[in-house]
């Protein structure tokens, strides 16, 4: 970065209150998780600009969507400069910016998004250098727009407005055409290297596989156990503790809205807690893109994991050919009758490859990401997910059994439960939508409780 010039560095951002930001990631985060995600990519980035901030020669422009100045700087700190973003689409909000630090006495200028978890800092220093050279700098993107646009002072008036005229924003044209209007105008540019930007479900492992702490570069070893819960206080007594002592291991309770205290109990024993609707799926998918770990098991609540369950799960990911696992299901309850529901589901999950949620499903996290996570469905989620899975390749069933709690087959009665589940699998292969499914369900299980 030149020394003898003023340059601005231009964050576009947006507050992250819940059901207003990362839209296209609602379906599988929930609207709080999109909310956390963004909250916790602007920091990074945030905390990679930092390493900029001893030269006197650069000032930072925080502009934001949503919320305001005052919660903006108790959110990233008053060492900034901020504006609210222009009104209009992306190409009007950047040249109203790059307007505004011009007039201001600005010499040169970067503008970058927040969702580009590759930015560093070395990144951003060699933008503001190749300004000395060129007209204007671009940071391409893989999917076929750009991550960062720079400009000198006095090539300004020269790509003003045309740089951003027909432009059809979010296409793969946008780098292409943008480039093609440049060259014609005489502008010479240079570009940076390539990175991807997180905007859909399927973007999310490159969020991960950014931001993996340095001691692990890959985390291959370390297991996230995802917990999503619903008043389930009780349950989580018997399940977090044998759990959060573990070296490699990270549990996460995602709270659909507890009301029972699990959330503060989950807590104070040791788990990360999140909070999201109250959909099993949506739960699962944030706990999933809140986690560190290479390996991810979703478990339930009301279900204790065999000793020594580590290395059994990774060495099964680390099989040629193998998707996924689970465990072998045991329901603790004496009740002969449930010995034949266990029988059913271990035959199942081992020749029909279909384990169900209740067996502690595991699986990579790069395969989870690449497959789009959880269908946010109100009920067959666990089944829709392993057929997708089975489609990657083998699903194993390790020897150890998981411990389940009998509530459910006891609430309902075993031999009930057993053919309403029965039931609920041919309604959904026949094509009938999980909404109705699930209604059928609940009055079900609610005219049994009564």
């Amino acid at each position: 970065m030149s020394e003898k010039r003023n340059a601005r560095l231009i964050i576009f951002t947006r507050y992250p209150e819940p059901g207003k930001t990362k839209t296209r990631l609602i379906p599988v985060l929930g609207e709080q998780g999109a909310a956390d995600l963004q909250r916790r990519m602007t920091e990074h980035l945030i905390s990679e600009i930092r390493n900029l901030l001893p030269s006197r020669r650069l000032s930072i422009d925080i502009r934001y969507a949503g919320g305001n100045e005052n919660r903006m700087q108790k959110w990233l700190g008053p060492e900034f400069i901020y504006h609210p973003q222009h009104p209009g689409d992306i190409g009007r909000r950047m040249r109203l910016a790059f307007d505004d630090v011009f007039q201001a006495g600005v010499d040169a200028a970067v503008i970058i998004g927040t969702d580009i978890p590759g930015i560093t800092s070395d990144t951003l220093r060699y933008a503001f250098n190749c300004l000395k050279d060129h007209d204007l700098v671009f940071g391409p993107a893989w999917d076929g727009g750009y991550y960062l646009i720079g400009i000198n002072k006095g090539s300004w008036s020269k790509a003003n407005p045309p740089i951003f005229e027909e432009i059809r924003w979010s296409s793969a044209s946008v780098l292409s055409k943008t480039l093609e209007i440049a060259a014609n105008l005489g502008l010479s540019h240079i570009l940076l290297e390539k990175l991807d930007d997180v905007d859909r479900p399927q973007d999310l492992d490159v969020w991960h596989r950014e931001t993996r702490p340095a001691k692990d570069p890959e985390n291959r070893n370390t297991i996230s156990i995802i917990i999503p819960a619903l008043n389930e206080a009780e349950s989580i007594k018997r399940t977090l503790p044998a759990l959060t002592h573990k070296d490699e291991i990270e549990v996460i309770l995602v709270d659909g809205g507890s009301h029972d205290g699990t959330s503060d109990l989950a807590g104070s024993l040791g788990a990360k807690v999140l909070r999201t609707a109250p959909s099993k799926a949506k739960q699962m998918n944030a706990g999933a893109a809140a986690a560190t770990g290479g390996i991810l098991m979703f478990l339930h609540a009301d279900t204790q994991l065999p000793d020594q369950f580590e290395d059994p799960i990774i060495n099964a990911v680390g099989q040629s050919g193998v998707a996924a696992g689970a465990f072998q299901l045991r329901i603790d309850s004496n009740a002969k009758s449930l010995r034949f529901i266990e029988r059913v589901a271990n035959w199942r999950s081992r020749h029909l490859q279909a384990p169900y949620g209740d067996q502690a499903i595991f699986v990579t996290k790069t395969l989870f990401h690449e497959l789009g996570g959880y269908a946010d469905m109100k009920i067959m989620e666990d089944f829709e997910f392993v057929r997708r899975l089975r489609g990657e390749g083998q699903i194993v069933i390790l020897d150890a059994c998981v411990l389940t709690s009998p509530r459910r087959w006891l609430n309902l009665g075993i031999f009930k439960t057993w053919l309403i589940n029965q039931a609920i699998l041919v309604g959904y292969c026949i094509g009938i939508p999980p909404e109705r499914l699930s209604r059928w369900y609940r009055r079900t299980e609610g005219k049994s409780r009564g």
